[in-house]
């Protein structure tokens, strides 16, 4: 597994122990976290705004990419292909569990070609199924 510090270096962005703390959270949880999930996994002695910049500055790096839920919240989840200042080079699916709540990208299942109208200009994609997750599976 990468190293927060590492990937740090390699987006170019400045190290803090904050953004080390926020990026550790993202490596080891395997799944997309909202912001509430980030604040909670760091505890009380992060500041909100602090939180919420660390997030809009890896996105705006392509470090992580915005996961939309059922509920109409946002999610946020590490993008596992290069993608850099904001520019997110990927279409694929999210998957959220009805049990256990959490949202998976799942790199290697495709969006089925949607062909659009004359006129309409795709921007991004997005595809969310909802269903059982291998873990709650078991």
């Amino acid at each position: 597994m990468t190293s927060a510090s590492k990937t740090l270096k390699d987006f170019n962005l400045r190290h803090t122990n904050g953004r080390e703390e926020v990026l550790d959270l993202f490596l080891n949880a395997g799944h997309a976290l909202a912001h509430n999930d980030v604040e909670n996994g760091l505890g009380p002695d992060h500041d909100r705004v602090t939180i919420y910049r660390t997030l809009r500055t890896f996105l705006d790096k392509g470090l992580l990419h915005k996961v939309l839920d059922d509920e109409g919240g946002t999610k946020y989840a590490l993008c596992r292909e290069t993608c850099s200042n904001g520019h997110h080079h990927h279409d694929h699916v999210h998957f959220k569990c009805e049990n256990c709540g959490q949202t998976t990208c799942l790199d290697h299942v495709n969006i089925p070609v949607v062909v659009l109208p004359e006129g309409y200009n795709r921007k991004e994609m997005n595809l969310l199924i909802q269903g059982i997750c291998q873990g709650c599976n078991k």
